[in-house]
């Protein structure tokens, strides 16, 4: 499990110093040169990436000591890439980690605790429920760098001709899409069939898909089943968009929110700066963000998502240090205004938030629904739980499986990913 590796995160020993190759940029410390550290963003290359690039050129400017090597990685590919390159020693010193990947790689060992270091050194200007999310079996193994949730979208001038408002359960949203469909001819609420956009509605009956601390799989609980019921019946009635079961689905919903072709739909902040560029979101104001409807408990929330710095424990102690000074100066309040401005991301701290971040309305938007983001259990197999969902709920939705079938094997493929869990 190479968990030794990470007790040794800053006094790294000389065997460890000596064989770690600490990414694949190399060093000039010995000459007296500037220490070259590797960082992996995983960012859009398109959209985000150039951000990333120009404030790695602004931080090689201040600190004429470190170098950085900057490769942009798919995110569906990087998991599993710094997942091979970290057992073998050639990772890169820096890593954007996706916060479900932090608890994962801390188990094995693949990252290193950041407690009580420079990159943690202003760790009470960020959210406390987003340092948590960072942390595994009480340490830290990464620095909140943006973050996100889920939240009800919608589009302002059809609520208006509808005369409806953002509902606040989803019984609301079922009525208030059958009257936008009265008034205005389009649909009113299109959801989606992946596993993490049904989160809601388990938060909504105070579950999950386990009980991380009970150590219990509870995605066909009596509380579960309900949950799913209720998003299952919002793909049937007046103003509610059939099941897109399709590989395209998601591009199919975003394209038809963006063009007015339908009122309301589950996103996270991620779209905001392609919501912009729909037809009818020309005027930014056009876009509602609300909270995520409640379920029967009265109580709504939504999965907390987005990226951490995490600083790879096999690299050696100048470039551990390096790598260190890089994610400070990358977390930084100044760093997250400049991210959030270009990109239209959320940052993780609130001295972040200026005057001219909440001028976007998008962004603005989203900080009034982190209230009711849930932060996700520092369980490492937790974001694997959602694919036998990918799996079982199009087919539940498409009318091809029932739900107890449907959960049933859902509940049977999680015995696989969590063996010590009871049912």
């Amino acid at each position: 499990m190479r968990r030794g590796i990470a007790a040794t995160a800053l006094v790294a020993s000389l065997a460890l110093a000596a064989t770690a190759c600490g990414g694949d940029g190399g060093s000039d410390s010995e000459s007296g040169g500037p220490v070259t550290i590797t960082w992996w963003d995983t960012s859009n290359a398109t959209n985000e990436a150039p951000t990333y690039r120009a404030l790695v050129k602004e931080f090689e400017a201040a600190h004429k000591d470190i170098k950085v090597k900057y490769v942009n990685v798919p995110f569906d590919q990087a998991q599993n890439k710094f997942d091979t390159a970290a057992g073998s020693k050639g990772a890169p010193d820096v890593l954007r980690s996706e916060v479900g990947w932090t608890p994962a790689f801390a188990k094995k060992g693949f990252f290193a605790p950041l407690d009580g270091t420079e990159a943690l050194a202003e760790q009470d200007k960020f959210q406390p429920s987003l340092i948590e999310q960072a942390k595994y079996e009480g340490k830290t193994y990464g620095v909140p760098l943006v973050t996100d949730t889920l939240a009800l979208v919608y589009n302002k001038e059809l609520f208006a001709k509808a005369g409806v408002e953002a509902p606040k359960t989803w019984d609301d949203l079922k009525k208030a899409a059958a009257t936008i469909k009265d008034k205005t001819g389009v649909d009113g609420y299109w959801g989606s069939t992946a596993g993490y956009y049904a989160q809601p509605f388990l938060y909504g009956e105070g579950t999950d898909t386990v009980d991380a601390e009970a150590k219990k799989i509870t995605v066909k609980s009596p509380e579960a089943e309900k949950a799913y019921g209720t998003w299952l019946s919002l793909f049937d009635g007046k103003g509610l968009h059939k099941a897109d079961t399709t590989a395209d689905a998601y591009a199919h919903i975003q394209d038809a929110f963006v063009s007015g072709k339908v009122a309301a739909i589950i996103q996270g902040p991620w779209e905001i700066t392609n919501f912009y560029k729909g037809s009818a979101f020309k005027d930014k104001n056009n876009l509602g963000i609300a909270t995520v409807p409640a379920g029967s408990t009265g109580k709504a929330g939504a999965p907390t998502g987005g990226h951490n710095l995490s600083v790879y424990a096999g690299s050696d102690q100048a470039h551990q240090k390096a790598a260190l000074t890089f994610v400070k100066f990358m977390t930084s309040a100044k760093a997250q205004e400049t991210i959030a401005l270009k990109n239209s991301t959320l940052p993780t701290r609130e001295d972040a938030y200026t005057a001219k971040v909440k001028a976007d309305p998008g962004i603005a938007g989203y900080q009034t629904v982190l209230s009711a983001a849930q932060p996700r259990p520092a369980l490492p197999e937790y974001s694997s739980l959602w694919v036998p969902l990918d799996d079982e709920l199009p087919k539940i939705a498409g009318g091809d499986e029932s739900l107890d079938k449907g959960l049933s094997n859902v509940e049977t493929a999680m015995t696989k990913l969590v063996p010590d869990f009871t049912k």
